[in-house]
C-alpha cells in the first residue's frame, strides 16, 4: 500500500498577493489558474481600481509603527482574533474595515520581515485561524502598511477587485498533493514488463562484443518509459480528483523523486469526499508515496498584484 501522508506544512513566503509601490491597483483571480505576477496591472480587463495618495507599503524605519496585513475577508463589523500574530510576543490580531471588506492586521514595526520559519508559521497561523469562519484572500508574507488610513484607502481603491475574488473563492479551500516514487523500483518494474528493454539489458549483461549501442538504446527506451509512466500516473490522479475539486494547478516537481506537485481548490462541503478520494488513490498505488497537506487559504488560485501610488511624484 502506498504511503499517504497528510499534514500541515507552511507554504513558501511570497506565494500569495503581491504588493508594491507604483501606480494603480487591480486584482485578477481565476478559478483555474492565477494570472502571472509579471503581467502589468493595466493590461488586465478584470476589476480595475486605483489607489491614489497611498504611501509605500514597506520601510526600514523599525522605530515606526505600522500594520502587518495577513489577508482580506468580508466583515461588516470589526473583529478580534486574539494574540496570534507575528512577533516575538504574538501580536493581537484585529481588522481594519471598509464597508463590508476587512483587512486582518496586527500592529508591527515598519520593517522588512525575515522569512524565518517562526515568522512564516506565525503568518500562516493567523490565516488558518481566520479561514475557519471566513473566506480569505491571503496576502504575501511581509506585507506592511504604514498607517490604518493606507489600508482603508487600499480597500476603497480595490473594492470591486477584492469583492470579485471573494465571490470566486467563497467557501473554497486549497489542498496540496505531492506524489513521489522510487526511480530504481520503477526501472525494475519496466524491465520486467517491457520485452525490448529486457532484451537489451540481457545483451548488455552478457558482454558479448561491444555493448555501446545496446546501452545507448537501453537508455533511450528507459527514459521514454519512465516519462510515459510518470505522465500516466499524474494524468490519472488529476482525472480521478476532478469530480471532487473545483480546480487544480500543476506546479513544477522538486527533485528527482517527485513526479507530481499539485494544488487543488476544493469546496468546503467536498472536503471529506476529496480526502477519501486521495486515500483511495494512494491505496491503489503501492509503489508511490503521497504527501497530502491542507486545508490552506487559496494561495495557488489567487494572485493579486496591488500597485500603490505615492501621494506626490518624487516623494
Amino acid at each position: 500500500m502506498a504511503k499517504t501522508q497528510r499534514g500541515k506544512q507552511a507554504p513558501k513566503a511570497g506565494t500569495a498577493a503581491r504588493a508594491s509601490a507604483a501606480r494603480g491597483a487591480r486584482s485578477t483571480a481565476k478559478a483555474t489558474r492565477p494570472v502571472p505576477a509579471e503581467r502589468k496591472a493595466a493590461r488586465s480587463a478584470e476589476a480595475p481600481a486605483r489607489a491614489p495618495a497611498v504611501h509605500a507599503t514597506r520601510a526600514t524605519a523599525a522605530e515606526s509603527r505600522g500594520k502587518y496585513v495577513y489577508c482580506i475577508i468580508r466583515s461588516d463589523d470589526p473583529l478580534k482574533f486574539g494574540p496570534v500574530g507575528i512577533g516575538t510576543e504574538p501580536a493581537d490580531v484585529h481588522t481594519v474595515n471598509y464597508k463590508e471588506l476587512a483587512a486582518v492586521v496586527s500592529d508591527t514595526p515598519v520593517e522588512v520581515f525575515d522569512a524565518t520559519r517562526e515568522n512564516v508559521l506565525a503568518h500562516e497561523r493567523v490565516n488558518e485561524t481566520v479561514m475557519r469562519n471566513h473566506t480569505v484572500i491571503p496576502m504575501s508574507f511581509g506585507t506592511v502598511f504604514k498607517t490604518r488610513d493606507d489600508i482603508v484607502e487600499l480597500l476603497r481603491a480595490a473594492y470591486e477587485a477584492f469583492n470579485d475574488v471573494l465571490n470566486k473563492m467563497q467557501d473554497k479551500l486549497e489542498f496540496g498533493l505531492k506524489v513521489l516514487w522510487d526511480r530504481d523500483v520503477m526501472i525494475r518494474e519496466i524491465e520486467d514488463e517491457d520485452e525490448d528493454v529486457r532484451r537489451l539489458k540481457g545483451e548488455i549483461s552478457s558482454q558479448k562484443g561491444s555493448t555501446y549501442f545496446a546501452r545507448m538504446q537501453y537508455g533511450r527506451l528507459m527514459d521514454a518509459a519512465l516519462e510515459a509512466r510518470s505522465e500516466r500516473y499524474v494524468r490519472d490522479i488529476f482525472e480521478e480528483l476532478r469530480p471532487v475539486s473545483v480546480a487544480s494547478r500543476a506546479n513544477k516537481p522538486i527533485g528527482d523523486k517527485m513526479i507530481m506537485n499539485a494544488a487543488f481548490l476544493v469546496a468546503r462541503e467536498k472536503e471529506s469526499a476529496f480526502d477519501s478520494k486521495v486515500k483511495q488513490i494512494g491505496a491503489r498505488h503501492g509503489s508511490l508515496t503521497f504527501k497530502y497537506t491542507g486545508p490552506w487559504p487559496p494561495y495557488n488560485f489567487v494572485n493579486i498584484r496591488l500597485k500603490l501610488e505615492r501621494a506626490r511624484e518624487g516623494e
